[in-house]
């Protein structure tokens, strides 16, 4: 029940972000290079017949929301689908957030991490609020803070987030999240429409 009512509100709050609608009900993105880098945090099974591709904001409460919704797709077809993490920092607490998430992950740390910046955004990234420092909530995630906190300065992370800007932009990306399902665009924007299209493209692979 917590997890519908907290999907509900997201869901409402879902609004593009930026002055450039896009238009991706006529892209064909299946083959765009840009969609899938090799250096994007995988979850699930790395070579699964069936790629959801995620434009993620960690500071986005409908990011938030729909999180249940994929792990469901995922614990639903383990072995046929993989989810492929794109950042997209649209807020302004965004880009420290993402710095410690590319940290976490050379922990091998990135799920507990990514789950308590969700746990705790209302903190963080409060959106009109005084924020309190996205450090102060990874205690208990079995991130050491202090390598963490020299890493987010690494040039390969610098370089992983500017890449990511650069393809949200040559995409077309202006809200999150977005999802692509094995290179096609979720026009239709809802959680039953993308499990829908995840259920398709199961059957066909």
């Amino acid at each position: 029940m917590v997890a519908i009512a907290i999907f509900a509100f997201g869901a409402f709050l879902y609004q593009p972000i930026g002055d450039k609608p896009s238009d991706m009900s006529s892209s064909n993105t299946s083959n765009n290079a840009e969609l899938v880098r090799p250096h994007s945090p995988v979850l699930g099974t790395v070579d699964a017949p069936v790629t959801i591709v995620e434009f993620i904001d960690p500071a986005c409460e409908a990011c938030r929301a729909y999180y249940p919704v994929v792990k469901e797709i995922m614990t639903a077809y383990p072995d046929k689908v993989r989810v492929v993490l794109r950042y997209a920092a649209f807020h302004p607490t965004s880009e420290e957030a993402i710095r410690i998430l590319e940290a976490s992950r050379l922990q091998g740390r990135f799920e507990p991490v990514l789950e308590r910046l969700f746990e705790t955004q209302s903190r963080w990234a409060p959106h009109g609020r005084s924020a309190d420092s996205v450090w102060t909530v990874l205690e208990g995630t079995g991130l050491d803070i202090e390598k963490a906190r020299s890493d987010v300065k690494m040039p390969d992370i610098v370089g992983t987030m500017n890449l990511d800007a650069s393809d949200v932009n040559a995409i077309g990306v202006n809200k999150t999240p977005t999802f692509f399902v094995n290179g096609k665009p979720l026009t239709d924007f809802g959680a039953q429409q993308l499990q829908s299209m995840v259920k398709a493209e199961v059957a066909e692979n």
